[in-house]
Protein backbone atom coordinates (compact mmCIF):
# COMPACT_ATOMS: atom_id res chain seq x y z
CA UNK A 1 0.00 0.00 0.00
CA UNK A 2 1.24 3.46 -0.99
CA UNK A 3 1.46 6.33 1.47
CA UNK A 4 1.86 10.53 1.65
CA UNK A 5 3.42 12.07 4.15
CA UNK A 6 4.30 15.34 4.59
CA UNK A 7 6.71 17.30 7.07
CA UNK A 8 5.67 20.30 8.13
CA UNK A 9 6.92 23.52 9.70
CA UNK A 10 6.91 25.68 13.30
CA UNK A 11 7.15 22.00 14.76
CA UNK A 12 10.06 20.38 16.37
CA UNK A 13 8.68 17.31 17.63
CA UNK A 14 7.10 14.74 15.71
CA UNK A 15 7.28 17.53 12.09
CA UNK A 16 6.15 14.15 10.07
CA UNK A 17 2.37 13.18 9.65
CA UNK A 18 0.37 11.42 7.55
CA UNK A 19 -1.29 12.98 5.34
CA UNK A 20 -3.36 9.73 2.99
CA UNK A 21 -3.02 6.16 2.57
CA UNK A 22 -3.56 3.46 -0.08
CA UNK A 23 -2.84 6.78 -2.95
CA UNK A 24 -0.29 6.28 -5.13
CA UNK A 25 0.82 10.07 -6.14
CA UNK A 26 3.52 10.35 -8.75
CA UNK A 27 3.50 8.33 -11.79
CA UNK A 28 6.69 6.15 -11.58
CA UNK A 29 9.70 7.37 -12.43
CA UNK A 30 11.28 4.23 -14.41
CA UNK A 31 15.08 5.25 -14.63
CA UNK A 32 18.40 2.97 -14.34
CA UNK A 33 21.01 4.47 -11.93
CA UNK A 34 23.64 3.12 -14.10
CA UNK A 35 22.46 5.50 -16.66
CA UNK A 36 22.17 8.49 -14.54
CA UNK A 37 24.83 10.94 -14.08
CA UNK A 38 26.91 11.40 -10.47
CA UNK A 39 26.32 15.21 -9.39
CA UNK A 40 28.08 17.56 -11.06
CA UNK A 41 27.71 21.40 -10.95
CA UNK A 42 29.03 21.84 -13.88
CA UNK A 43 26.91 19.03 -16.10
CA UNK A 44 23.98 20.14 -17.74
CA UNK A 45 21.24 17.83 -17.86
CA UNK A 46 19.67 16.48 -20.80
CA UNK A 47 15.65 16.46 -20.46
CA UNK A 48 15.32 12.46 -19.81
CA UNK A 49 18.49 12.41 -17.24
CA UNK A 50 19.01 12.65 -13.38
CA UNK A 51 22.10 13.35 -11.72
CA UNK A 52 22.41 10.68 -9.05
CA UNK A 53 24.14 10.08 -5.08
CA UNK A 54 25.09 6.54 -4.98
CA UNK A 55 25.35 4.90 -1.02
CA UNK A 56 22.55 7.83 -0.24
CA UNK A 57 21.92 5.97 3.30
CA UNK A 58 25.52 6.35 4.03
CA UNK A 59 25.52 10.50 3.78
CA UNK A 60 25.44 13.02 6.40
CA UNK A 61 23.13 14.36 4.68
CA UNK A 62 20.48 11.71 3.84
CA UNK A 63 17.11 12.26 5.54
CA UNK A 64 15.97 10.73 8.81
CA UNK A 65 13.18 9.43 7.21
CA UNK A 66 15.23 7.30 5.05
CA UNK A 67 17.01 5.47 7.74
CA UNK A 68 14.53 4.69 10.18
CA UNK A 69 11.72 2.07 9.13
CA UNK A 70 8.99 4.08 7.54
CA UNK A 71 5.40 2.24 9.42
CA UNK A 72 2.59 4.98 8.44
CA UNK A 73 0.80 3.48 11.59
CA UNK A 74 3.50 5.69 13.79
CA UNK A 75 2.64 8.84 12.54
CA UNK A 76 -0.13 11.41 13.28
CA UNK A 77 -2.87 12.37 10.78
CA UNK A 78 -2.09 16.27 9.84
CA UNK A 79 -4.33 18.34 11.36
CA UNK A 80 -6.37 20.90 9.26
CA UNK A 81 -4.75 23.79 10.58
CA UNK A 82 -1.52 22.77 9.93
CA UNK A 83 -2.22 22.20 5.89
CA UNK A 84 -0.81 25.40 4.85
CA UNK A 85 2.60 24.66 6.60
CA UNK A 86 3.46 21.93 4.74
CA UNK A 87 7.29 21.80 3.62
CA UNK A 88 7.24 18.95 2.35
CA UNK A 89 5.57 15.62 0.37
CA UNK A 90 7.11 12.52 1.05
CA UNK A 91 5.53 9.78 -1.00
CA UNK A 92 5.70 6.28 -0.35
CA UNK A 93 5.23 4.07 -3.41
CA UNK A 94 6.73 0.47 -3.01
CA UNK A 95 10.03 0.12 -1.61
CA UNK A 96 10.77 4.22 -3.26
CA UNK A 97 10.56 7.28 -1.76
CA UNK A 98 9.22 10.10 -4.01
CA UNK A 99 9.87 13.96 -2.67
CA UNK A 100 8.89 17.41 -3.39
CA UNK A 101 9.15 20.89 -2.07
CA UNK A 102 6.77 22.48 -1.55
CA UNK A 103 6.95 26.57 -1.70
CA UNK A 104 3.95 29.51 -0.97
CA UNK A 105 3.43 29.87 -4.88
CA UNK A 106 2.02 26.14 -5.01
CA UNK A 107 -0.95 26.56 -2.56
CA UNK A 108 -3.80 27.98 -4.49
CA UNK A 109 -7.11 29.65 -3.08
CA UNK A 110 -9.32 30.39 -5.73
CA UNK A 111 -12.94 30.03 -7.35
CA UNK A 112 -12.41 27.04 -9.73
CA UNK A 113 -14.79 24.89 -12.07
CA UNK A 114 -14.40 21.32 -11.17
CA UNK A 115 -15.76 18.51 -14.25
CA UNK A 116 -17.50 15.65 -13.46
CA UNK A 117 -20.59 14.22 -14.18
CA UNK A 118 -21.88 17.94 -14.15
CA UNK A 119 -19.61 20.90 -13.91
CA UNK A 120 -19.78 22.57 -10.40
CA UNK A 121 -18.04 25.70 -8.80
CA UNK A 122 -15.94 25.43 -5.46
CA UNK A 123 -15.01 28.48 -4.09
CA UNK A 124 -12.15 29.77 -1.91
CA UNK A 125 -10.85 25.92 -0.78
CA UNK A 126 -7.18 25.75 -0.25
CA UNK A 127 -5.40 23.39 -2.83
CA UNK A 128 -2.26 22.39 -2.96
CA UNK A 129 -0.63 21.49 -6.44
CA UNK A 130 1.15 18.39 -7.03
CA UNK A 131 3.91 18.71 -10.12
CA UNK A 132 4.06 16.25 -13.22
CA UNK A 133 7.63 15.11 -12.01
CA UNK A 134 9.03 14.87 -8.40
CA UNK A 135 12.00 16.84 -6.85
CA UNK A 136 13.49 13.33 -5.97
CA UNK A 137 13.33 10.02 -5.34
CA UNK A 138 14.90 7.86 -3.05
CA UNK A 139 15.24 3.72 -5.06
CA UNK A 140 15.52 1.99 -1.56
CA UNK A 141 16.83 -1.39 -3.42
CA UNK A 142 19.90 0.45 -5.21
CA UNK A 143 20.32 2.37 -1.95
CA UNK A 144 20.50 5.78 -4.60
CA UNK A 145 19.15 9.16 -4.92
CA UNK A 146 17.87 10.52 -8.23
CA UNK A 147 17.00 14.78 -8.83
CA UNK A 148 17.36 16.92 -11.15
CA UNK A 149 18.19 20.17 -9.36
CA UNK A 150 20.82 20.97 -6.27
CA UNK A 151 18.95 24.10 -5.20
CA UNK A 152 15.43 22.57 -5.40
CA UNK A 153 16.10 19.73 -2.68
CA UNK A 154 18.45 21.79 0.03
CA UNK A 155 16.11 22.03 2.12
CA UNK A 156 14.78 18.74 2.11
CA UNK A 157 17.94 17.05 2.57
CA UNK A 158 20.37 20.03 5.01
CA UNK A 159 24.14 19.55 4.38
CA UNK A 160 23.49 18.25 0.48
CA UNK A 161 24.43 21.27 -1.29
CA UNK A 162 28.02 20.40 -0.04
CA UNK A 163 27.92 18.41 -3.76
CA UNK A 164 28.11 22.22 -4.78
CA UNK A 165 31.39 23.28 -4.10
CA UNK A 166 32.27 26.26 -4.65
CA UNK A 167 36.45 27.47 -4.01
CA UNK A 168 36.53 29.48 -1.10
CA UNK A 169 38.61 32.99 -1.39
CA UNK A 170 41.82 31.53 -0.11
CA UNK A 171 41.49 28.47 -2.64
CA UNK A 172 40.59 31.26 -5.60
CA UNK A 173 43.84 33.00 -4.53
CA UNK A 174 45.57 29.97 -4.79
CA UNK A 175 44.47 29.20 -8.12
CA UNK A 176 45.47 32.09 -9.85
CA UNK A 177 48.88 31.73 -8.09
CA UNK A 178 49.51 28.95 -10.31
CA UNK A 179 52.80 29.39 -12.50
CA UNK A 180 50.97 28.99 -15.65
CA UNK A 181 49.05 32.24 -15.00
CA UNK A 182 49.74 35.69 -15.06
CA UNK A 183 46.92 38.21 -13.90
CA UNK A 184 47.00 41.66 -15.68
CA UNK A 185 44.62 45.13 -15.52
CA UNK A 186 44.05 44.66 -12.03
CA UNK A 187 42.35 41.27 -12.23
CA UNK A 188 42.69 39.68 -9.11
CA UNK A 189 40.91 37.01 -6.70
CA UNK A 190 37.61 39.38 -5.91
CA UNK A 191 36.85 39.78 -9.38
CA UNK A 192 36.55 36.17 -9.98
CA UNK A 193 32.38 35.42 -10.54
CA UNK A 194 30.55 32.94 -8.42
CA UNK A 195 30.35 30.64 -11.85
CA UNK A 196 34.22 31.00 -12.21
CA UNK A 197 34.29 30.03 -8.45
CA UNK A 198 32.78 26.81 -9.19
CA UNK A 199 34.48 26.02 -12.17
CA UNK A 200 38.00 26.81 -9.91
CA UNK A 201 37.05 24.11 -7.20
CA UNK A 202 36.83 21.27 -10.19
CA UNK A 203 39.64 22.35 -11.75
CA UNK A 204 41.96 22.60 -9.17
CA UNK A 205 40.87 18.66 -8.11
CA UNK A 206 41.87 18.12 -11.98
CA UNK A 207 45.21 19.77 -11.85
CA UNK A 208 46.13 18.21 -8.38
CA UNK A 209 45.24 14.77 -10.22
CA UNK A 210 47.25 15.43 -13.31
CA UNK A 211 50.84 13.87 -13.49
CA UNK A 212 53.59 16.74 -13.91
CA UNK A 213 54.75 15.68 -17.22
CA UNK A 214 51.68 16.26 -18.61
CA UNK A 215 51.00 20.18 -17.96
CA UNK A 216 53.35 21.37 -20.67
CA UNK A 217 51.19 19.49 -22.58
CA UNK A 218 48.06 21.09 -21.24
CA UNK A 219 49.28 24.48 -21.50
CA UNK A 220 49.89 23.75 -25.41
CA UNK A 221 46.32 22.30 -25.87
CA UNK A 222 45.28 25.21 -24.19
CA UNK A 223 46.84 27.18 -26.40
CA UNK A 224 45.85 25.36 -29.59
CA UNK A 225 42.11 26.22 -29.09
CA UNK A 226 41.89 30.13 -27.07
CA UNK A 227 44.99 31.29 -29.56
CA UNK A 228 42.79 33.96 -30.38
CA UNK A 229 41.19 34.41 -26.95
CA UNK A 230 44.03 34.02 -24.61
CA UNK A 231 47.32 35.52 -24.98
CA UNK A 232 50.03 32.91 -24.44
CA UNK A 233 53.67 33.93 -23.64
CA UNK A 234 55.35 30.34 -24.10
CA UNK A 235 58.74 31.69 -23.22
CA UNK A 236 57.47 31.89 -20.09
CA UNK A 237 54.55 29.28 -20.11
CA UNK A 238 51.76 31.98 -19.05
CA UNK A 239 48.56 32.73 -19.85
CA UNK A 240 47.68 36.13 -19.45
CA UNK A 241 44.04 36.80 -17.68
CA UNK A 242 42.79 40.04 -17.48
CA UNK A 243 38.90 39.19 -17.40
CA UNK A 244 36.82 36.49 -15.72
CA UNK A 245 35.68 35.43 -19.10
CA UNK A 246 39.70 34.91 -20.12
CA UNK A 247 39.42 32.72 -16.67
CA UNK A 248 36.72 30.75 -17.41
CA UNK A 249 38.14 29.86 -21.44
CA UNK A 250 41.16 28.80 -19.22
CA UNK A 251 39.59 26.69 -17.15
CA UNK A 252 37.61 24.80 -19.88
CA UNK A 253 41.03 24.17 -21.36
CA UNK A 254 42.15 22.62 -18.25
CA UNK A 255 38.88 20.44 -17.57
CA UNK A 256 39.34 19.67 -21.53
CA UNK A 257 35.99 21.13 -22.41
CA UNK A 258 38.17 21.77 -26.43
CA UNK A 259 37.66 18.76 -29.31
CA UNK A 260 37.88 18.83 -32.75
CA UNK A 261 35.03 16.99 -34.94
CA UNK A 262 36.24 13.79 -36.43
CA UNK A 263 34.62 14.49 -39.65
CA UNK A 264 34.87 18.10 -40.70
CA UNK A 265 37.89 19.12 -38.44
CA UNK A 266 35.52 21.85 -36.43
CA UNK A 267 36.74 22.82 -33.33
CA UNK A 268 33.76 23.19 -30.63
CA UNK A 269 33.80 23.71 -26.55
CA UNK A 270 31.53 20.70 -24.93
CA UNK A 271 28.92 22.71 -22.52
CA UNK A 272 28.99 19.86 -20.45
CA UNK A 273 30.35 16.37 -19.83
CA UNK A 274 30.35 13.12 -19.01
CA UNK A 275 32.69 10.13 -18.47
CA UNK A 276 32.03 7.40 -20.21
CA UNK A 277 34.01 4.81 -18.28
Amino acid sequence: MDHVLVKVKKVRKKPVFKLMSNHTLFSRIEVDPAACTPYNPDHNLDEECWFKVEHFSQQAYCSEILTADIDPKNYDELPKDKFPDISHIYALQGSDVYFQKVTPSLFLRRKTFVFGEVAEVEDDRLRLVINSQPDAVYLSKQDVLIFKNLATISSIFPGIDELYKEATQEEVKQFLDEPFISLSNDFDADKVSKPNRKRIALAMATLAALPEQDKEGMLSYIDGYCGESLKFNKDAGMFDISTDNELKMLIYGIEQRFYTTQFGQEKRLANSVQALG
